[in-house]
């Protein structure tokens, strides 16, 4: 018997991961609908970051929308319908903030770095102009990535987390949880009882003595 490794309170955070849908996305394979790229081409980081997030919002909306359909077909007894299952994705979306799911923009820039110092992805060397030269001449302008040998034979566990590929350890946010979750519990495990709360202010009470 197969059972999945699902949490047994909220479900799973996401459909699909980062490092999963980046490198689908270079590699040609239009992931969750996304525009095909040309592997040898690749694609600016902004369209990367842009992609994602909306291959993103639209996996959550079907999933939403697909669990509310099954709970009201049970509830009404009768049979799933495809159409309300796609009025209700096309309602969710569009109350969906843009910011609502996955990682900010420079949190995404961060693990993009990430990505290039395994040397997973590289710039291809096409630039174009962006957006900010219009406002600034010499700003950045829009690099294209693709990726590279070692970032195709990669297993799906070092795309899981690249940090701990990369580093071989958590990353820092979790390590400083793990740091603050073990601290707290020294200090309550230090802490003293009652009974020696009472003993110690016994020891620091010294009665003094009053001249007549």
């Amino acid at each position: 018997m197969v059972e999945l490794l699902k949490p047994k309170r909220g479900g799973f955070l996401r459909p699909f991961g980062c490092g999963w849908f980046i490198r689908e996305f270079l590699s040609g394979h239009g992931p969750e609908g996304s525009p095909v790229v040309d592997p040898d081409v690749g694609a600016p980081q902004a369209d990367i970051f842009y992609h994602y997030k909306m291959a993103l919002r639209k996996a959550t909306a079907l999933d939403r929308a697909t669990r509310t359909e099954e709970r009201r077909s049970r509830r009404e007894k009768r049979s799933i319908s495809p159409d309300n299952i796609e009025k209700l994705t096309v309602k969710y979306l569009a109350r969906m903030p843009y910011k609502a799911n996955g990682m900010r923009n420079h949190s995404f820039i961060v693990y993009f770095s990430t990505l290039q110092r395994l040397g997973w992805v590289e710039p291809t060397g096409e630039e174009e102009p962006s957006a900010f030269q219009d406002h600034y001449p010499p700003g950045p302008p829009r690099k294209y990535y693709r990726l590279t040998q070692a970032g195709r034979g990669a297993g799906d566990a070092a795309w899981s987390n690249p940090h701990l590929t990369l580093y071989g350890r958590p990353s820092c946010t979790k390590a400083r949880t793990f740091s603050i979750r073990f601290s707290l519990k020294d200090q309550v495990d230090q802490s003293p009882t009652p009974k020696d709360q009472a003993a110690l202010m016994q020891s620091q009470y010294k009665p003094r003595s009053i001249g007549i």
